[in-house]
């Protein structure tokens, strides 16, 4: 199936926790390898800490408001995987093409996430229950 943005990789899973330096100090230990960035997301009402895997991440997501999705998320069904991401060349052409193939979307048009990549999210509905995020690297000019 030719496609305009072919999935290169898995860029990231993001597990909800509910409090990110118990959980950087869990996974530091369970990976082996140091917490390589923190960052809050304020439009999204999250904290995020990276860990990078090779050509991987583990983000681990804390939510800063007790309504943020990511509490949200925790209330329904406790701590664990939240979504897989996968990245892509051009996030814009991948929400196109998924879009005339009948997908659900849950962003119409790509939003800045964490690290400043470009991100897009499909609805759990259309990808057998996951929460599935598409992601890009900002450009350099």
């Amino acid at each position: 199936m030719e496609r305009a943005a072919t999935v290169t990789r898995i860029e990231h899973v993001g597990i909800a926790v509910r409090n990110l330096e118990t959980a950087i100090g869990i996974y530091e230990k369970l990976l082996g390898v140091r917490c390589s960035s923190v960052e809050e997301v304020r439009d999204q009402h999250v904290r995020t800490a990276f860990f990078r895997l090779g050509d991987s991440k583990v983000e681990l997501l804390e939510s800063t408001s007790p309504d943020g999705p990511i509490a949200r998320f925790i209330a329904k069904r406790g701590e664990g995987i939240h979504h897989i991401a996968y990245a892509v060349g051009d996030v814009r052409a991948a929400l196109h093409d998924l879009g005339s193939l009948g997908v659900r979307l849950i962003d119409g048009e790509p939003r800045t996430g964490a690290e400043g990549l470009s991100i897009a999210f499909v609805h759990p509905d259309s990808a057998c229950g996951v929460l599935t995020e598409f992601t890009e690297s900002p450009r350099t000019p």
